[in-house]
């Protein structure tokens, strides 16, 4: 096995490559509005290190979301097209699942990222990584009364602190864990479609016709 693994579900663009027992390179880069900059150098950058090519791959696996239009649809379509022009198996993944991968801690607790807008995405954990609720998008303030006891960890947590009840690091979903819980069998798999929860900003105009 030769597992590429990214995330562009949030500012952060991560990259890593993983042979089945180990991560073997990463690659990362930051730009809110760049991820289509920015995602294939750093796939370029991550496989060089792994001293693979492109035509090595087995697999690739992607974060879907939640996230903004525009960085989510990049991954997902970047993945899209790597599985049908080299015959990769595909792995999608909920980006929060991939932060909640990286959180050592017993009992049930949140994930929140970034969602703008004053909001949130987040989604609820108990035991072994297991989602239990999510995700969803929703204010700070509905999540913390919603779950006024949970430690929320991520971005969004940290971002809105004193709201929710932040715990640990404004940690980013990282590509490693992606291809760790994937190679390891353990990730809730999902079809290659973007989690948007909501409407994109940009919408067409519509331009009426007098008659």
């Amino acid at each position: 096995m030769l597992l590429l693994a990214f995330d562009t579900a949030t500012p952060v663009i991560t990259v890593a490559v993983h042979d089945g027992e180990r991560v073997v390179g990463e690659a990362s880069g930051s730009g809110a509005m760049a991820h289509g900059e920015l995602l294939a150098p750093a796939i370029r950058d991550a496989v060089a290190q792994a001293g693979a090519t492109m035509a090595d791959l087995t697999d690739v696996a992607v974060g879907v979301g939640p996230g903004p239009f525009t960085g989510l649809r990049v991954g997902v379509v970047t993945a899209l097209t790597l599985g049908s022009t080299l015959g990769l198996a595909t792995h999608g993944v909920c980006t929060l699942d991939i932060v909640a991968a990286d959180i050592q801690v017993e009992g049930e607790f949140l994930v929140a990222t970034d969602a703008r807008r004053k909001e949130v995405y987040w989604a609820r954990y108990g035991g072994a990584h297991v989602r239990l609720d999510g995700p969803h998008v929703d204010k700070p303030a509905h999540l913390a009364a919603r779950h006024p006891d949970l430690p929320a960890y991520g971005r969004g947590g940290q971002l809105y602190d004193g709201v929710l009840r932040a715990a640990g690091e404004a940690s980013d979903p990282r590509a490693a864990a992606l291809a760790k819980i994937v190679v390891a069998g353990t990730a809730h798999a999902l079809p290659l479609e973007p989690l948007y929860l909501r409407r994109p900003d940009a919408t067409p105009q519509v331009v009426s016709r007098r008659a």
